[in-house]
């Protein structure tokens, strides 16, 4: 049975942490309520900009649509990003990541990784180091992009990538990231970015639609479809990081509770070892003072 000091220190340790964790789980929180806020924003602009890409293929003749970025090409090189967290404690968050990212390499581009043909431009500090240490080939110095995030610093890596396959660096660009749903349910996604998937438009949308394009359809491609590659790397992000805040507030709150279950045990403990300390007094002084009357 460890003695009355230990059980002492054990409860002031836990104590401790159940502090921190009750803290981290209010910051938590809080940055939760503006991530929300932020991709909530972003849905509709991003559905919008979709939606717009779809009419305009539906009203133009596709010769005039050819961009780049929608050729199709057979996918010989391989660029996918997978998207953490910079900081842990966030329970599975990042594990399930890097988890889905190697079942999705071992079931489609096993062989690329072999030949040296798959990349990973992994945006987040965890997912870096990870997939640095398992031996993959790592692209980018985007392992610090949520420390200072900004649709800046997200356009960065979008450009990046959209640069390497303009360049024919790569022939398809897919992104690994959770999508938030709620403070305790994240969805995995994996979402091609490269090259553009085309969509079927929305016939109501469409029908009996007369456009006049100023000033030209090549420009407004132009302007469109890069601006919308941005858009989906960072509604990317706010979605990954909305699900980060969520997760970790989940993650601290369970730690909150098994901390005051572990408390509660560290008492019962602690009052039975001061009990049993009494006792073992008590008998102590009874034994000594029979030995005195027999003695005298």
């Amino acid at each position: 049975m460890p003695s009355l000091k230990e059980v002492r220190n054990r409860i002031q340790s836990v104590n401790s942490t159940q502090q921190i964790t009750k803290a981290m789980k209010l910051v938590a929180a809080s940055k939760l309520r503006r991530a929300q806020e932020a991709i909530t924003q972003m849905r509709p602009y991003a559905q919008k900009l979709t939606a717009l890409l779809n009419n305009l293929s539906a009203n133009t003749n596709p010769d005039e649509l050819e961009n780049v970025y929608a050729e199709q090409r057979p996918p010989q090189r391989v660029l996918l990003i997978p998207i953490t967290s910079d900081r842990g404690l966030c329970g599975a968050f990042n594990t399930n990541v890097v988890r889905t990212t190697q079942a999705h390499i071992a079931a489609h581009y096993q062989q690329h990784q072999q030949q040296g043909t798959l990349q990973l431009m992994c945006i987040g500090r965890k997912g870096y180091d990870a997939f640095r240490k398992r031996g993959y080939q790592v692209v980018g110095e985007y392992a610090n992009l949520f420390s200072d995030f900004t649709f800046d610093n997200a356009r960065h890596a979008a450009e990046e990538a959209m640069r390497m396959f303009r360049d024919g660096e790569v022939d398809r660009v897919e992104i690994v990231y959770n999508e938030f749903k709620n403070v305790a349910t994240q969805i995995m996604r994996v979402e091609q970015m490269l090259p553009i998937m085309p969509t079927e438009p929305d016939p109501e949308e469409t029908a009996n639609v007369d456009y006049l394009f100023e000033p030209s359809v090549e420009f407004i491609v132009e302007e469109l479809i890069p601006k919308s590659l941005n858009i989906q790397l960072y509604k990317a992000l706010l979605e990954s990081n909305a699900a980060e805040h969520g997760a970790r507030m989940t993650a601290m709150d369970s730690a909150t509770e098994n901390a005051g279950e572990l408390l509660k045990e560290l008492r019962l403990t602690y009052n039975r070892t001061r009990q049993a300390a009494i006792t073992k007094e008590i008998l102590e002084i009874v034994g000594g003072a029979e030995a005195l009357a027999q003695g005298g």
